[in-house]
């Protein structure tokens, strides 16, 4: 009797606090990345990252596991610029500052003129569905001027997103200001984004993840975010992102895997192997 009153008070206790104590992004990094083709090492998946200094977080949402390719940058924050745009959008759908995905804002050449670095979809007016895709920083700026510093502090406070710090002026914060998150809390996010585990309502989650779609097959889809911490700027550190998401059709469907992945940019042409690296990953997993 006193050996079963232990074990159920252990039992009662392991409920109520240790797993609410641990979280993905708190989970130890394995070495091994464990796929339907059996397991694949670090060092791997270290060859994808060849004269690459980075990092990519892999999360199997089926298991638990968490794969880190160099744990020690997974754990290190740094700006998240445009995949900020994703819990930006999020906010401006729930605090009325967007009304739908179709909600419109002008181009006002005087007030922003084009910058000779800019993308050429940025010239031109906007939708919500059209800004995310093509992470029109004008657009952006905007929805958070009219959100402002009260609500975009409570909504981070509430999603508990990176350092949750918006010093820096409430349209640059996640550009050049205090905003800070690594590639694991970048992972964790998403997890609660996808799972409807954050604060906001089924219909701003619904139309972000119909904006982040990148690619689709009849195997799978892939959805996600860059983004370029310094683009524009030829003094600053560069950093490069691609956090998001694959979900699995056919026999498979159900199927989700979260990955984050970032690399120090040195010349532009860096930028593309956020997606190269990443889908050589998934590639080797046997998931795409």
């Amino acid at each position: 009797m006193r050996l079963f009153r232990l074990l159920a008070l252990f039992f009662v206790s392991t409920i109520l606090f240790g797993c609410s104590a641990m979280t993905p992004s708190d989970a130890a990094c394995t070495a091994t990345l464990e796929t339907g083709r059996g397991p694949v090492h670090a060092s791997e998946i270290g060859r994808f990252f060849d004269g690459v200094e980075g990092t990519i977080v892999f999360l199997d949402a089926q298991t638990g596991q968490t794969f880190c390719h160099n744990p020690e940058r997974a754990r290190i924050a740094f700006l998240p610029a445009s995949t900020f745009k994703i819990p930006n959008t999020l906010i401006a759908l729930e605090t009325g500052v967007a009304s739908s995905p179709d909600f419109a804002l002008a181009w006002d050449s005087a007030a922003v003129p084009r910058q000779s670095w800019w993308p050429a979809a940025w010239a031109q007016d906007h939708t919500l569905r059209t800004a995310l895709p093509n992470s029109v920083v004008w657009f952006y700026k905007e929805l958070a001027r009219r959100i402002g510093p009260e609500r975009m502090q409570a909504h981070l406070d509430r999603f508990d997103y990176g350092n949750r710090d918006i010093s820096g002026g409430i349209d640059q914060f996640w550009l050049s200001g205090g905003l800070r998150i690594s590639a694991k809390q970048q992972v964790d996010f998403l997890r609660r984004f996808y799972f409807g585990e954050l604060p906001v309502s089924e219909r701003a989650t619904k139309a972000v993840k119909d904006a982040l779609i990148i690619e689709e097959t009849p195997l799978y889809r892939i959805s996600g975010k860059t983004g370029w911490a310094g683009f524009g700027e030829s003094s600053s550190e560069q950093v490069g992102w691609l956090v998001g998401y694959l979900e699995r059709k056919g026999e498979a469907e159900g199927q989700v895997y979260f990955f984050a992945t970032n690399i120090h940019i040195k010349k532009n042409e860096d930028a593309a192997t956020r997606m190269l690296i990443t889908k050589a990953v998934l590639r080797r997993a046997g998931l795409i």
